[in-house]
């Protein structure tokens, strides 16, 4: 496949009710963001079946029906619920495929073109979930296949299976831990990078501020988040000022400066973007071709430096 330098995100168009939810959204504004995104080129959306406990899989698919150039559609599994909404893990032979079957039922579609395992939990049952995931490749439920939060050496396992073509970890200025050892290896490797939280859920965007963050809702899962509190909150806005100074020099948001700036090296390929609503989407979609040059790379290296000094 090849994919724009940005995909629309659905984790927070999942809505409220569950664990990682992001408080009520507007499931109208969802839609119209992402036939907005598919408007302005992006080509691919990720999603998850766990994202509003299926919610954000329907709302995709009610977004796709009757679009001319269909998107890609990557979607995860390996977090299960029940009637009582709590979340588990299971990677079991029966999950993965009963997770893919509810998952293309609710996209509206008959093939998924990047299944992933959204987390390697329980860790016991990697290879029985992996084993799976080729099968369904076979059977042509799947188109690619992929790992989400997985360390190299879970992939090696995975990859003994059956080759592991992309994954998908966070990654930002504020967390920085895949530099040192995963995407060497990924470089390496040939696997395929598609990073999630680029703008840290919300913090870089240009539009959180210290009274907004305090007054998030209480079923927003960011009110619980170290970064939004004191007092990595004011040093994260200070970052984001510098961000907001890059960005006018180029007419860029602050958003749009921190996805670049995950973009900076060639072997990430992709960065996951979420968008609420078209205004949103309009305010980031730019990043898809902005790069920063070495001396704004500096600057922000060396700021950041100075925030864990």
């Amino acid at each position: 496949m090849q994919v724009t330098a940005i995909g629309l995100g659905t984790w927070a168009i999942g809505g409220a009710g569950w664990a990682y939810g992001w408080g009520a959204q507007d499931d109208s504004e969802s839609i119209t963001a992402i036939r907005r995104a598919v408007e302005l080129g992006v080509n691919w959306i990720d999603t998850a079946a766990v994202y509003g406990l299926g919610h954000a899989e329907e709302l995709v698919g009610r977004a796709l029906v009757g679009i001319g150039q269909r998107p890609y559609i990557f979607t995860k599994c390996g977090l299960v619920w029940g009637r009582e909404r709590k979340i588990g893990n299971s990677l079991t032979a029966a999950s993965v495929r009963r997770e893919c079957q509810e998952s293309l039922k609710r996209l509206g579609v008959d093939t998924i073109d990047l299944y992933q395992i959204h987390w390697p939990n329980p860790e016991e049952e990697i290879e029985e979930g992996w084993s799976e995931m080729a099968r369904l490749k076979e059977d042509g439920l799947v188109r690619h296949i992929g790992v989400s939060n997985f360390t190299s050496a879970q992939m090696k396992r995975a990859a003994a299976i059956a080759p592991v073509e992309t994954l998908q970890p966070p990654y930002s200025m504020l967390r920085r831990a895949i530099e040192v050892e995963l995407l060497p290896w990924c470089r390496d490797e040939g696997i395929g990078v598609i990073v999630y939280s680029p703008m840290l859920s919300g913090m870089l965007t240009g539009t959180m501020t210290k009274e907004r963050a305090e007054n998030l809702p209480a079923d927003d899962w960011r009110r619980n988040n170290m970064e939004f509190q004191e007092p990595r909150l004011s040093r994260n806005l200070r970052l984001v000022e510098l961000l907001r100074d890059i960005g006018k020099r180029h007419g860029r948001s602050p958003g749009e400066v921190a996805i670049a700036w995950t973009l900076r090296d060639p072997v990430v390929s992709g960065a996951i973007v979420g968008g609420r609503n078209a205004a949103q989407v309009e305010g980031v979609v730019g990043a898809a071709d902005f790069r920063l040059d070495a001396v704004e790379i500096g600057e922000i290296t060396a700021f950041i430096s100075g925030m864990s000094s």
